[in-house]
């Protein structure tokens, strides 16, 4: 694997698999919980994160500021895939994950993802407005594993 990924990039593959799947666009409320969990259940299978931008606990459940920055022009529509994002640019391994994230966790409503993260305690403990710490989603995201 590429030693680290930016938030960026997991996102705009997130955006870039929803359209090619032909789904729904993806709002930057859902982004963000998608772009967490891939974060958290990395951490808590391989112990290290994919990316390094902080993660912190907002009152609609875990955001990336930067990212959130980026999109929240568009409000709570749909965010198109960049056009010009290389799928190609994660490695095969990345994107075999990233595809079990999305195809977990891509089929819930923004809202739905943001109750179920409510509901993670390295959230809840972070919250309000607290980083969200790597070794506290790698313990708690384990839950969602098959042998968590």
């Amino acid at each position: 694997m590429k030693s680290l990924y930016s938030a960026y990039d997991i996102a705009n593959y997130f955006l870039y698999k929803a359209e090619k799947d032909q789904q729904e666009l993806i709002s930057n409320l859902k982004l963000q919980k998608l772009v967490y969990y891939a974060q958290g259940l990395y951490l808590a299978m391989h112990g290290k994160p994919i990316f390094k931008e902080e993660i912190r606990a907002w009152t609609y459940g875990p955001v990336i500021p930067e990212l959130y920055s980026k999109y929240k022009r568009h409000g709570a529509n749909g965010i198109p895939a960049i056009k010009s994002f290389k799928p190609n640019s994660i490695d095969d391994d990345m994107r075999s994950f990233l595809d079990e994230v999305y195809s977990a966790f891509g089929q819930f409503s923004a809202t739905r993802l943001m109750d179920l993260t409510h509901t993670d305690e390295c959230w809840a403990n972070a919250h309000p407005n607290k980083i969200i710490k790597h070794s506290a989603m790698a313990s708690d995201l384990k839950k969602y594993l098959k042998n968590g």
